[in-house]
């Protein structure tokens, strides 16, 4: 820390007590209370430094007392200040530092110490180290401003508020280079104007002067933000300085973020007025602090009741960049005094309608550029959150059915190009609200497309007994049509097969040629091996086209059973109608298509090949 030595003459003050005394040799004349603390001096050396000092040892002096007695009532920085200025008056050794140098400052100006009482007086000298030293000096111009909450009102008087902040507003945005500031490495010693100091912490990045600003109260720390910003640095590094101060005051940030929090953190009450007082200060611009930051405060201003104004901003900043948030991020537990769920479902449905209202108004959903769709890479990004937060608020037994449709019917249908992660979802809560009747839970099933469902998600679909009977009917019919489609690009693979290649004698004759296989050499081998897959695969489609029909004659049994049920058992569940038709059906085709996936395929002589073959024949089919 900067200092600067005043005076030359050895220390003779002594303290007892509650008393300090000049031992000088001489009988004290003079005794000036601050506070609770009596200083027994001399009047001459107070009268030729201080106007204040001076008219008040005249008036004391006039009663005709031995001892005039001075009260001073109010004195910046009280009777540890007055000390200081005691010892300048006398003359005695005594350093200005970027700690007291603005209280002296200021009590100085109260006790009029200019020029005209006495050459290179005290406010001569404390406006020289300041303005020579401290406000030179990135971490002395930050102590100086620290000294100034104590005595704000006269440091503002004086300009020295403003003259820290100017300071060290315009090393913020400066180049270090200029300045000499050590930033590879924390070096001692730099000289400042000839005096020693630290000039700046160890690195040069844009964050550096975060954690010493965090250090400055909520008052000061505001007006720096403030300073700094009119000297036009970007927003993005205030944003970066305001998140660093919250997660430094407010513990429940610090917690989820990983930072350390002050030792003694503010009361909560302090701590609300700091999250509103941060909203208004960021501006509405995305991308400025972390998604996750922004659902941290929210969910910290619901906790602490934050005013409704801050709350709705702080969703609409959340879904201004909602396609970077985590599950983790929106999962914010429910503070509502009817703890109606157990997670805020509500603000989660307002953070989707701010994103659906920002995200590309009229774009249409088969915008593309350059072959691949780039309008809907955030919205899908945020369906397959929203249908995780779903699946994950699904087992909560207090979530009624209107809140769930709500929120999974406000993500539009063509941001999901799977259904998958919507059917888990459903799936959940229909296990864990196994009392809903019958017309709810077909609504619920609305709001998946079946077409949309994976083979997987179908396969499990199929078998799930807590799906309504209509659902799982429309499950087989789109996973026929699925197969049939299959079915139809292998076809039309084998159609288009070289037809200059057949089978003569069990080898392969190249149109044209007459060698054998054995002849080719590694050609012929190559070519055998493609014939003999093209044997399998022609056998393989014979087989599914066999499977079709199959599965067509069974969803036709299946639809007349069904209408049977409807007919003739109106008054029975549809657990116990869907019963039946399992029994009599035994899902037979499901374990006929498993089989099929395997990789075994049966021909019709029922001969059946080996299992390398059929899975080269499953390759055909995924490359067709």
């Amino acid at each position: 820390m900067a200092c600067m030595k005043l005076g030359s003459k050895a220390d003779a003050f002594q303290r007892k007590g509650r008393a300090w005394f000049c031992t000088t040799g001489l009988p004290s004349d003079i005794t000036v209370e601050v506070g609770d603390m009596s200083f027994h001096l001399h009047k001459f050396p107070l009268l030729s430094r201080s106007g204040v000092l001076e008219r008040l040892i005249a008036e004391a002096s006039s009663k005709g007392e031995d001892i005039c007695l001075i009260k001073l009532p109010y004195i910046p920085g009280n009777a540890k200040i007055f000390e200081i200025i005691a010892k300048f008056c006398y003359g005695v050794k005594l350093e200005l530092t970027s700690s007291n140098v603005v209280h002296i400052r200021c009590a100085s100006e109260h006790l009029e110490m200019t020029e005209d009482y006495g050459e290179a007086n005290l406010i001569s000298q404390t406006e020289f180290f300041l303005n020579q030293v401290v406000i030179c000096n990135w971490k002395d111009s930050l102590k100086a401003l620290q000294s100034c909450e104590e005595i704000f009102q006269q440091a503002e008087e004086l300009n020295i508020i403003k003259r820290c902040l100017d300071s060290l507003a315009a090393k913020v945005g400066a180049d270090p280079n200029l300045f000499g500031w050590p930033v590879k490495e924390h070096t001692a010693g730099i000289l400042w104007n000839g005096i020693s100091s630290d000039a700046r912490p160890k690195n040069a990045d844009s964050d550096w002067w975060y954690e010493d600003a965090s250090t400055l109260s909520w008052t000061l720390y505001k007006r720096l933000i403030s300073t700094i910003g009119c000297s036009g640095i970007e927003q993005e590094i205030l944003a970066g300085s305001l998140a660093h101060y919250a997660k430094r005051y407010i513990p429940g940030l610090s917690r989820r973020q990983g930072v350390t929090t002050t030792a003694e953190p503010i009361a909560q009450e302090e701590q609300k007025v700091l999250i509103e007082e941060i909203d208004r200060l960021l501006p509405m611009t995305t991308g400025l602090v972390s998604t996750k930051f922004l659902c941290s405060l929210l969910r910290t201003a619901v906790i602490l009741r934050s005013n409704q104004i801050c709350i709705a901003n702080l969703e609409r900043r959340v879904g201004l960049q909602l396609d970077q948030a985590t599950l983790e991020d929106l999962l914010m537990p429910s503070f509502s005094y009817t703890m109606e769920t157990l997670y805020n479902v509500d603000a989660v449905e307002r953070v989707l309608d701010h994103f659906l209202a920002m995200d590309q108004p009229g774009a249409s959903p088969c915008s593309f550029d350059d072959g691949q769709l780039m309008s809907l890479t955030p919205i899908t990004m945020v369906s397959k959150l929203i249908d995780g937060y779903l699946a994950e608020i699904a087992p909560d037994v207090n979530l009624s059915l209107a809140k769930f449709l709500s929120l999974a019917a406000a993500v539009p249908d063509y941001a999901r190009p799977l259904d998958d992660g919507l059917y888990r979802a459903i799936d959940i809560y229909l296990k864990s609200h196994p009392s809903l009747v019958e017309s709810d839970r077909e609504q619920l099933c609305r709001l998946m497309d079946c077409q949309k469902l994976s083979l997987e998600a179908c396969t499990h679909a199929a078998q799930n007994e807590r799906l309504p009977l209509r659902v799982i009917v429309q499950v087989l019919f789109f996973e026929q049509l699925q197969l049939r489609t299959s079915i139809a690009s292998c076809l039309l693979v084998s159609d288009n097969l070289d037809p200059s290649m057949h089978l003569r004698g069990g080898g392969v004759v190249m149109g044209g040629g007459g060698g054998s296989s054995a002849e080719g050499g590694g050609v012929g081998w190559a070519n055998t091996a493609t014939t003999r897959e093209n044997q399998v695969l022609k056998v393989g489609m014979d087989s599914m086209r066999m499977r079709v029909a199959e599965l067509e004659k069974e969803c036709s049994n299946m639809r007349d059973e069904i209408a049977k049920l409807g007919r003739n058992s109106k008054g029975s569940s549809s657990g116990g109608a869907w019963g039946s038709v399992t029994k009599k059906f035994g899902f037979k085709m499901k374990s006929q298509m498993c089989s099929a996936e395997d990789g075994s395929v049966h021909t019709k002589a029922g001969a059946k090949t080996t299992t390398n073959e059929g899975k080269r024949n499953k390759s055909d089919k995924s490359v067709s």
